[in-house]
This record gives structure tokens, C-alpha cells and sequence, in this order.
């Protein structure tokens, strides 16, 4: 009768890998899309009411059209 010895260390090892290689990609795409919402966010709150409505935009649109821009929706 013959035996074969699979070594499970390697392919669990690779499979932990993976998987903490999508957690840090999901964390980094997460943290850009946070940035983005920050960086428009406070664009947008540093314009005159004047200015907000030459582009057509209210001052309580602004964190719903920063959450689009960053695609936290």
C-alpha cells in the first residue's frame, strides 16, 4: 500500500497570504476613499454661498455630493 505525504503548511501559509493581502488592499482602497471624502468635503465647505450656488450645488448637499465623489454610497 502506498502513502502519500502532503505537506499542508506551504499551501496554508499561501492561502493566509492571500487573505491578508486582500485585507490590507481592502483597507488601502477604504482609507483612499475616506481621503477623497475628506479632500472634497473641505473643498467644498471653503466656498461662498455665492460660489455653491454658481455651481449649482446647496451648502446641505455637500457631504451627500462628497460621499458620490468619493463612491461611499
Amino acid at each position: 500500500m502506498a502513502y502519500a505525504n502532503i505537506d499542508t503548511t506551504r499551501i496554508s501559509d499561501f492561502r493566509l497570504g492571500a487573505q491578508i493581502r486582500e485585507f490590507l488592499g481592502t483597507v488601502s482602497r477604504h482609507a483612499a476613499r475616506q481621503a477623497a471624502y475628506r479632500r472634497t468635503l473641505n473643498e467644498l465647505r471653503v466656498l461662498t454661498d455665492r460660489d455653491l450656488a454658481d455651481l449649482g450645488i446647496a451648502r446641505a448637499d455637500i457631504r451627500r455630493i462628497a460621499q458620490e465623489a468619493a463612491d461611499l454610497t
